[in-house]
């Protein structure tokens, strides 16, 4: 048993640069995604039926379809519109609209739970629209929908598994090489889960120290009862 788990040990070279790409396709989707739910939000709420009729058909689509069939259409179909793209790219850009239609109806919650009358006050305090949502609505809606953008994170890291269905080295896909070569196999995913335990616990650790930090009064992002998520609470004062 010893022998099989020092036979990995030659490994973790390559399990640390799968860890890594993994995290790196994380947070540039995560990026991406933030940018497509925001932009997709106010586009829903948008006067303009076409602009929603928009915001709606990609959300819909999104949502009801497999994000496993969505990875295969960015990387084996844009080839044949003439827009190449590696595996790298490829899952950045899958998983970054997947995600973003999700954070859209996140973000349209948040900006919708705003009470109308601050906004009117607002309006009749002579600001701008502009100035309306970036010190009014963003805040709070920010505030509201926190903790939700922080589990669609966690969901994110744990989706990356799925790009090793196009050969892209991450995690799960060095995992199945490793596992191939030397038929350990509890103990090179034993491995694998670890390390997604890991790193879910540390980015999950670290938004809850920036959302502690970005909300006043502190917002602090608790696990919930059961397996997976997080609720809010005020932090105590002295």
């Amino acid at each position: 048993m010893n022998y099989e788990w020092l036979t990995l040990w030659g490994y973790v070279p390559e399990f640390l640069k799968a860890g890594w790409l993994t995290l790196q396709v994380t947070l540039l989707a995560f990026v991406l995604a933030l940018l497509l739910g925001l932009l997709a939000a106010l586009a829903s709420l948008s006067p303009l039926a076409v602009v929603r009729f928009i915001a709606r058909a990609y959300v819909e689509i999104i949502r009801n379809t497999p994000v496993l069939l969505q990875i295969f259409i960015v990387f084996f179909g844009l080839p044949s519109a003439g827009i190449s793209l590696d595996a790298y790219w490829a899952g950045v850009i899958a998983l970054g609209l997947n995600v973003g239609a999700y954070l859209s109806e996140v973000f349209r919650a948040g900006i919708q739970s705003v009470p109308r009358g601050q906004l009117e006050a607002a309006g009749i305090l002579g600001l701008e629209r502009g100035q309306i949502f970036t010190e009014i609505v963003l805040p709070q809606a920010a505030r509201a929908v926190y903790p939700a953008i922080v589990n669609y994170l966690i969901q994110l890291l744990l989706g990356t598994s799925l790009l090793s269905a196009i050969a892209l080295p991450e995690l799960t896909g060095t995992a199945t090489v490793i596992n191939a070569r030397t038929l350990l196999y509890v103990q090179t995913f034993t491995v694998v889960l670890v390390v997604y335990l890991v790193l879910s616990n540390v980015l999950s650790w670290l938004a809850g120290q920036l959302g502690a930090r970005m909300f006043h009064p502190p917002l602090v992002l608790r696990p919930r009862a059961r397996f997976g998520g997080f609720t809010l609470r005020r932090a105590n004062r002295a």
